[in-house]
């Protein structure tokens, strides 16, 4: 990856202010379809070129470029190379002394920093979506076992075998296309994973990947709420659940509503039809509500697949090593959650659904809208999430990353050249002196969270350049988007209809939910 000029980031410096001011003139842009469409290809096209395009000449599976790096998805690709073999060492600070720079025990006043922007639900939906493809294999860190699509494995897996065990598989009217689920106080829920003794898997869900993390000790009680879903990882919690149970809702709802206006349809069509709007849903809300709240700018993005049509760099999809670490966001999740008037331990809620459906689908989002995550920084991880920091960067080092100055670089940042050029805390500065001694010897994974937030940020400037780098480039080239798919002949009339009217999850909740929620009652964004 080439190191861009010093005008270029003048202009990126121009072109951000003028996008982070001016309210008025970009409100009447988003306004105007045809212009807020040529500007969203504009603005995303020059997000994506701010990085080499895919393929990658290198991956994790070695430091050169062989046919094997090119073609085996089992390894994760690679922005930059490993730094070459002469360049010389860098300190590598222990890990117990790193990690205390993320323990928010140690923050002064010794309380953790509320974000000033984001809701819960951004830090629960930014887990949940990307527990869907940024899958490490924990056997072998450099290797991964994703498809690297966003195809919704959360909710369907990622095999074959996986979705057939969900799936009701039935040819009688009012049943076709859907996923297997049951009603629980009035509500729709997918099936549990183990039997009523919570210990032994249910046989019709022997070939699921069972959920990740999951403690032998852990009461039975819990066990017995644990859903069946697709997706190792999507019972981690019930704000995970939660996400995974509102697709499910409107996986079915589309089924009925495709087998109604298509009789002639078997419970195949129906179902894949049905997963293809599912799918589109989800990329139009990560673009048109998740990226936009990510982003400072006024001018909000569109998942408009024209955008993309005739650009280079649509290319099939690899998730890099860096995008994978980089999206540890840990310091977003608070210590206790907010629900019904009480306060609870927010590890109390690890594997256990019963809050869900004691209280339903609309006052569980509700509920994570109305609580403030936490700022992503720095000295505001929570103790339990810490192994996973240390681990985090023993990954980036076992992967052999280059640092975080070489990333700045690659993105059209200039380098650091103090510790104040990385952070204005002088906490901060001081750590990162003592354990570095130069800010060119930073890690990739240290600078990332050492950096100073920017306004109306949710995250700092180097994640958020490769999260719009990555996401535009990853979301917006699935193939569902490609340019003679995208119509209706794939999602029929009723499902482009819907796929057009649906912008955010709160749309979504209020159309499979008992009783709407009260209008901008959900959202990551506070009030």
């Amino acid at each position: 990856m080439i190191g861009r000029s010093g005008n270029d980031y003048f202009f990126s410096k121009l072109l951000s202010y003028f996008m982070t001011h001016f309210a008025f003139f970009w409100h009447i842009v988003n306004r105007i379809g045809p212009l807020a469409r040529w500007m969203n290809r504009r603005l995303i096209d020059r997000a994506v070129r701010r990085s080499n395009g895919r393929p990658n000449p290198f991956s994790t599976l070695a430091d050169y470029t062989s046919w094997e790096s090119l073609t085996d998805k089992t390894w994760f690709g690679r922005h930059l190379p490993p730094p070459q073999s002469t360049s010389p060492a860098r300190p590598q600070p222990l890990l117990a002394d790193l990690i205390p720079l993320f323990d928010r025990r140690l923050r002064k006043p010794g309380k953790p920093v509320e974000s000033e922007k984001s809701t819960l639900l951004f830090p629960t939906f930014a887990q949940w979506f990307t527990d869907g493809f940024l899958l490490t294999d924990l056997n072998h860190r450099l290797k991964t076992h994703t498809n690297h699509d966003i195809d919704f494995s959360q909710l369907y897996g990622l095999k074959k075998k996986e979705t057939e065990c969900l799936r009701l598989n039935s040819k009688m009217v009012g049943q076709r296309g859907r996923l297997k689920s049951e009603m629980i106080a009035g509500e729709e829920y997918a099936l549990k994973y183990f039997e009523p003794d919570g210990m032994t898997v249910r046989p019709e869900f022997k070939d699921l990947l069972p959920p990740l993390h999951l403690r032998p000790e852990l009461p039975v009680e819990k066990r017995r709420t644990i859903f069946a879903f697709g997706g190792e990882r999507a019972n981690a919690t019930s704000q995970t659940a939660m996400m995974n149970t509102l697709f499910l809702r409107e996986h079915n709802r589309l089924a009925g509503l495709l087998e109604r206006n298509h009789p002639g349809w078997d419970d195949e069509r129906v179902f894949q039809t049905a997963r293809n709007i599912v799918i589109v849903l989800l990329i139009k809300i990560v673009v048109e509500e998740y990226i936009n709240h990510i982003s400072p700018y006024h001018f909000q993005f569109l998942a408009d697949p024209w955008a993309v049509w005739s650009v280079d760099w649509n290319r099939p999809n690899w998730i890099a090593a860096e995008f994978n670490l980089l999206y540890r966001w840990h310091s977003l999740v608070p210590e206790t959650f907010e629900w019904h008037g009480e306060k609870y331990p927010l590890v109390s809620w690890l594997f256990n659904n019963e809050p869900l459906t004691e209280h339903g689908l609309a006052s569980a989002f509700v509920a994570t809208s109305q609580q403030k995550a936490t700022a992503m920084g720095l000295y505001n991880t929570p103790a339990f999430l810490l192994q996973f920091e240390a681990s985090s960067i023993q990954q980036g080092r076992t992967t052999n990353l280059g640092t975080y100055n070489d990333y700045r670089i690659a993105v059209g940042f200039p380098p650091a050249r103090t510790f104040a050029d990385i952070s204005d805390d002088p906490d901060i500065c001081r750590e990162l002196e003592r354990l570095y001694k130069e800010p060119g010897n930073v890690e990739f994974y240290v600078g990332l969270f050492a950096e100073n937030s920017r306004p109306n940020a949710a995250v700092m400037a180097l994640i958020g350049r490769f999260v719009a780098i990555d996401a535009f480039s990853q979301a917006l080239t699935n193939p569902l988007l490609s340019r003679y798919v995208f119509n209706a002949q794939t999602f029929s009339t009723v499902g482009m209809e819907c796929i057009e009217s649906t912008h955010c999850l709160e749309t979504l909740v209020n159309r499979n939910v008992p009783k709407p929620a009260p209008e901008g009652s959900i959202t990551m964004k506070q009030k």
